[in-house]
């Protein structure tokens, strides 16, 4: 008597179909629109705007890290 291993999960070998129609069913890109050379200004202002805001909001946390090792500092030279 020999016992047959059974597959646990009653999917198919193959599912290659499945993912075929949803590769084909995906959604068309958005049809291509040329900027003027005022809407390029504009958009790398504000791209150039939002990187100045992050490296500000970088600056004021280096900015108290520095002055709490400034304090760690005092205090281990004031023992």
């Amino acid at each position: 008597m020999t016992a047959t291993p059974k597959r646990l999960d009653q999917t198919p070998a193959r599912h290659t179909t499945a993912t075929t129609q949803i590769t084909t069913t995906e959604t068309q890109r958005k049809p291509w629109k040329k900027k003027t050379p005022a809407e390029i200004m504009l958009s790398q202002m504000d791209r150039l705007r939002e990187e100045v805001a992050q490296k500000e909001e970088e600056l004021k946390q280096a900015k108290r890290q520095l002055q709490k090792f400034e304090e760690a500092r005092k205090i281990l030279e004031s023992t």
